[in-house]
């Protein structure tokens, strides 16, 4: 499916939105405002966007991101303002102050938040497409993980059962050559991460997950061959983290060879300099997508740093019941 015009700037816009989301992200955690972990996707921004952009809200399609799939969530309907308040600890985050990062979940939006237990999101994801199946429905399934992940028992036993159960399950994955220190060639053997999804019969391609309309184009196809019973499929995503594993991460096992030559494939300036080179957009439009995401940006910042923290006695809500029923109505207590 070819994207007109202003599909392939909301593309840009989402790509955009999470760079510049994460940037104010690291001058909070610089400034002391973020206490624990901060992931950046930084560099990592088309694989994400590009994915989700490919579900269908329409027929109740949902995913689960990974920690560097924050632009997946902006896709799917998530807001600045709910990613801030969750890392200020603010009680009107999702999770109301009790975790941070995008572990925050809506499932009326289509979007489960990613567990830290990385190989275990494909074996969560598939129960929720066997719900669905029940239900009768043809919703499709979208799970991301990384090369790391994929060398978990987890992945295999949770990728087998959706291949065997013929799921419509689109797994991405991302290669982007280290598990946190630790680099491919140390993990595996061969070469693309896709040959792994082989061995449970799943088709399988590998494009460059910085190029976000060959990303999209290989979701789409996946997405439309799952919801027309097909199955599941696998989608390796050759990318590159422009940063350690998180702040506390100086990267300094990555050659500052390899830094550069993935820096000029930035996958922003690749797609803007595509669409003026193809006339798709001018420069006045991509300036105009740049004043969205920072007008925006300047709002939810502020609105979310006039929130106030949970109060201490909450924490407690939503964690022990007397009766053996549901506690989320303790949670706003």
């Amino acid at each position: 499916m070819d994207l007109n015009k202003n599909q392939q700037l909301d593309l840009l816009y989402f790509m955009r939105m999470t760079r510049s989301l994460e940037d104010r992200l690291d001058n909070l955690y610089k400034q002391g405002k973020i206490v624990g972990g901060l992931f950046r996707s930084l560099g990592q921004e088309g694989t994400a966007v590009g994915s989700a952009y490919a579900l269908d809200k329409n027929h109740g399609d949902i995913l689960s991101p990974l920690t560097r799939d924050l632009g997946a969530m902006l896709v799917m309907g998530a807001l600045p303002r709910e990613v801030f308040a969750s890392y200020l600890w603010r009680k009107s985050s999702l999770s109301q102050g009790r975790d941070q990062n995008i572990h925050i979940t809506d499932l009326n939006r289509g979007f489960i938040g990613t567990i830290s237990p990385l190989g275990t999101l494909v074996a969560v994801m598939n129960g929720v497409l066997l719900a669905a199946r029940m239900q009768k429905k043809r919703t499709v399934g979208m799970v991301y993980i990384g090369d790391g992940a994929t060398s978990t028992g987890a992945f295999h036993e949770a990728a087998n059962f959706a291949a065997v159960q013929n799921l419509p399950l689109v797994i991405i994955g991302e290669n982007n050559g280290f598990a946190y220190t630790t680099p491919t060639s140390k993990q595996m053997r061969i070469l693309n991460l896709a040959d792994r999804a082989k061995a449970y019969g799943m088709p399988s391609e590998i494009v460059d997950g910085n190029d976000v309309l060959a990303v999209h184009g290989s979701a789409r196809r996946a997405v439309d061959r799952a919801r027309d019973g097909g199955g599941p499929s696998f989608i390796e995503c050759k990318t590159f983290r422009m940063r350690g594993h998180a702040a506390h991460d100086n990267q300094s096992y990555v050659a500052k060879e390899t830094l550069e030559q993935w820096r000029k494939r930035d996958p922003i300036a690749h797609f803007e300099r595509e669409l003026r080179e193809r006339k798709t957009a001018s420069g006045g439009d991509i300036k105009q997508v740049t004043h969205r995401v920072d007008t925006l940006l300047d709002e939810d910042l502020a609105w979310a740093e006039s929130q106030p923290a949970p109060a201490p006695e909450s924490a407690l809500g939503g964690v022990y019941s007397d009766d053996g029923k549901t506690t989320a109505a303790s949670l706003g207590k």
